[in-house]
């Protein structure tokens, strides 16, 4: 590392760290938005010599370039395979800029045919001992529409002609639409996006839209896949699932996956259970987690995101996995890959750890190839092997 770098890194250490070592202090969600009316701001105006300075010093800070990095998935190139999850930038704002944070990838949205304000505040908490957030959030976005102004607005072409930016999109269903009419509302915003994703999430495992969950049922999910397999120039489909499901509801899911020939699953969403933390209040209500509505993400669920995605790995090995929830260093993103992770998405060990934690992954898991000898990390997903010190 030069002089040049670890600016951004310290940046976030001495003014962020401080503010996330505490559940009280300046509101999740405020801090959130702040963050990203910067981000907005860059994306947009990356093309300013000054801007395009600072992208490239923080290019320089995060990105780690590796051949055995590199996969080819449903004939989409990963430079690496660490992605930015959905819901930290649900309309698109910095599309144009997550690479330089060392993204292999980015998942957008969750967005809806209609925009939306989704639920009442405060609807996002910090809960910092456990490295953990509780969000209600209601698939708040701007609708499909704003995102391809979004697009627009930053730059941003169609897939086939773009270089260096993988795109994944993360489609929800509006509050406002009947679960009866669900496929047409997701229909209706893929047909908008479809020119700019690489590929599409389909978030049917959402606690925090009513009767979303729903449609994980075999029945429907069957009858919102086919209608989205048949639009045309439909990209790579993966869904993404609760980690509440038993493992029957999961091998339901996944035996259709197979049949519908749908490309993989996101694996997991956030959880509903409270994981142990039944008993801890939430200090901005005063109400313990047993009492609040939301999912919960980061550490707390590290354990079971990974058991679910290794049962799928273990029951069809065809079946490509992404995987998500609470992943927060490189000795649970190598554990994640060699349970059958084809890939892995960060959100909220990336805010807990800062930007340095999509380096210091990629550097952990180039050093675990150098030592099980691999020459690429295809070799080690669904491997089992450990992590060695």
């Amino acid at each position: 590392m030069n002089e040049q770098q670890g600016v951004f890194k310290n940046l976030y250490k001495n003014l962020m760290t401080p503010i996330l070592q505490k559940d009280s202090g300046i509101d999740a969600e405020y801090l959130t938005n702040l963050s990203l009316s910067l981000l907005t701001f860059t994306s947009r105006k990356h093309h300013w010599p000054v801007v395009s300075s600072l992208l490239k010093n923080l290019n320089e800070e995060f990105s780690v370039v590796d051949e055995r990095l590199s996969q080819r998935i449903c004939g989409i190139d990963f430079c690496n395979p660490i992605g930015l999850a959905a819901g930290f930038d649900k309309n698109g704002n910095a599309a144009n800029i997550w690479k330089d944070f060392g993204f292999g990838f980015a998942e957008l949205g969750t967005v809806t045919k209609f925009a939306q304000n989704g639920n009442p505040k405060p609807r996002l908490f910090r809960l910092a001992k456990e490295e953990a957030a509780l969000n209600r959030m209601g698939f708040n976005n701007n609708g499909a529409e704003n995102l391809v102004k979004n697009f627009n607005k930053q730059g941003i072409e169609f897939k086939q002609n773009r270089k260096n930016i993988c795109l994944g999109i993360n489609f929800g269903k509006s509050k406002i639409t009947d679960i009866s009419k669900a496929t047409d509302d997701y229909l209706t915003s893929l047909k908008l996006l479809i020119p700019y994703c690489d590929y599409a999430a389909i978030n049917v495992s959402s606690p925090n839209t009513k009767g979303l969950r729903k449609l994980q049922d075999p029945i429907l999910l069957k009858e919102l896949l086919k209608e989205i397999k048949c639009l045309p120039n439909c990209p790579p489909l993966f869904v993404k699932i609760a980690p509440d499901l038993s493992f029957k509801d999961i091998e339901d899911i996944c035996q259709l996956i197979i049949e519908e020939s749908i490309d993989g699953i996101i694996a997991t969403n956030t959880s509903i259970d409270r994981l142990g933390l039944e008993n801890r209040k939430v200090e901005q209500t005063g109400l313990f987690l047993s009492e609040e509505r939301g999912g919960l993400s980061g550490r707390p669920l590290q354990k079971k995101a990974n058991q679910i995605l290794k049962h799928i790995h273990k029951m069809d090995k065809k079946i490509i996995l992404i995987g998500v929830g609470g992943i927060d260093s490189p000795e649970s993103a190598w554990e994640r890959i060699c349970s059958g992770a084809s890939l892995i998405q960060l959100y909220t060990g990336w805010i807990y750890k800062g930007p340095q934690l999509v380096p210091d992954i990629l550097e952990g898991i180039i050093k675990q190839l150098n030592k099980h000898k691999l020459s690429n990390i295809k070799e080690a997903i669904g491997s089992d092997l450990k992590w060695v010190d």
